[in-house]
C-alpha cells in the first residue's frame, strides 16, 4: 500500500477514535460557507465534520470494527465525530438540514450499533440530558410525596380523636 494511502487511512482512524459515535452525511450540496458555518455550531459540542475518502473510510471502519457501515458509503461522505454528546450532535444536524436543505445525513454508529437517518432525527427530537433527568427525579419525588400523603392520611384516620377535656 502506498504511504499516501496509509497515511490517509490512519488520519480517519485518528478522527474515529475520537468519540463513541461516528455520524456519516453527504455533503455534496454544501457550500464552503455552509461547511464552515456547520463546523462553527459543531465546536460548541467538541464535534468535527471531516470530509473522507470512501475508501480510505471502508478501510479504517473495518480496522476499528465499526459495523454495517459499507452500504452507507456511496458519494461523497463527510463524518461527524467527536465530543461526548452524541443527541446534541444529532440535534445541531438536524437544524442545519432544516435551515439550509443540504447536508444528507446517511447513517450513524453509536456504541457499536447502526442507526438510519430517521432514528437519529429521534435521538435529536429528545430533550436535553439535564431536562430528562430532572423530569425523572421529578417523578421520583413525587411518586414518594404521593405515598407520604396516602400514609399520613391513613395515620390521621385511624387516631383516636383527642378525648374531651372533663
Amino acid at each position: 500500500m502506498r504511504a499516501e494511502k496509509k497515511f490517509l487511512i490512519a488520519e480517519v482512524e485518528t478522527h474515529l477514535k475520537k468519540s463513541d459515535y461516528v455520524i456519516l452525511a453527504n455533503f455534496s450540496k454544501v457550500s464552503v460557507a455552509d461547511v464552515a458555518e456547520l463546523r462553527k455550531r459543531l465546536d460548541a459540542e467538541k464535534a468535527e465534520f471531516h470530509v473522507v475518502k470512501n475508501s480510505s473510510f471502508r478501510v479504517a471502519a473495518k480496522a476499528l470494527g465499526l459495523p454495517g457501515v459499507d452500504a452507507a458509503l456511496t458519494g461523497p461522505t463527510a463524518v461527524v465525530v467527536g465530543g461526548k454528546n452524541a443527541a446534541g450532535v444529532s440535534k445541531i444536524l438536524k437544524k442545519f438540514f432544516e435551515e439550509k436543505q443540504k447536508l444528507e445525513v446517511k447513517i450513524g454508529v453509536l456504541d457499536r450499533k447502526v442507526f438510519t437517518a430517521a432514528e437519529l432525527a429521534k435521538i435529536a427530537d429528545l430533550p436535553p440530558f439535564a431536562s430528562l433527568r430532572s423530569q425523572f427525579l421529578g417523578l421520583l419525588t413525587s411518586n414518594a410525596a404521593a405515598l407520604v400523603r396516602v400514609l399520613d392520611a391513613r395515620v390521621k384516620k385511624e387516631s383516636p380523636a383527642a378525648a374531651p377535656a372533663a
